[in-house]
């Protein structure tokens, strides 16, 4: 990862406690695409509690989705530090931009269909899955055609993420009332929802791009 035109502003890279950790890193022989792998593995841990909501009741149940929610955690802090380790640090390598982009998206589809399962609607999770890959593809294809990465809202990654950390929050303090999976179906269709939004204000920005172009 060398372009950092582009790069997804997220203020957390400025704070001390993330530049100190980056540096500690950057002291030892791992890679930021090692980082970006664990990450994967993060994230195909949270969708196998997320979806273990369903098979679980209970104290059960919020236990999992507290185990769900750090591992969330522990895929963000992976995704922030293999950037920083790679960019700031200077550790980048001639493959990083796959190990940057591809590993985001095996999150989307382990996180996103977890929670579907979870909740007893894996096909709203598969739907929240798609939407949010099309997200993806428009700042990429966007990129592709020359101009400056979209990230806009109102379901960008970062968005998506705390979307599902808030649910299993959510999840855990209201389960005495509401059951978690109705938290997490909820969460999902927000989701769905905004990020058709997103879609549309991606896709309508390309387009109005190309057409100022020619």
């Amino acid at each position: 990862m060398t372009e950092t035109k582009n790069r997804r502003p997220l203020t957390s890279r400025n704070t001390g406690w993330a530049q100190g950790i980056t540096r500690a890193l950057a002291k030892t022989p791992i890679t930021p695409n090692q980082v970006s792998a664990f990450s994967v593995m993060a994230a195909l841990l949270a969708g196998l509690w997320f979806a273990a909501v369903a098979w679980t009741d209970g104290w059960g149940q919020v236990a999992v989705l507290l185990v769900a929610g750090l591992f969330v955690q522990l895929r963000l802090l992976c995704n922030l530090f293999d950037g920083m380790l790679a960019l700031e640090a200077g550790r980048g390598g001639p493959t990083g931009a796959f190990w940057n982009e591809v590993p985001d998206r095996v999150a989307d589809i382990a996180i996103l269909v977890g929670v579907g399962l979870g909740a007893g609607e894996p096909s709203l999770g598969w739907a929240a899955t798609a939407l949010a890959i099309l997200v993806a593809y428009l700042r990429a294809f966007g990129g592709s055609l020359g101009q400056d990465a979209d990230y806009s809202g109102p379901m960008a990654k970062q968005h998506r993420m705390a979307a599902i950390t808030l649910a299993a929050a959510l999840g855990i303090v209201l389960s005495p009332w509401i059951a978690p999976g109705t938290v997490l179906a909820f969460a999902l269709w927000v989701i769905v929802l905004c990020c058709v939004a997103t879609v549309a204000r991606r896709g309508m920005r390309i387009h109005e791009r190309l057409a100022k172009s020619g």
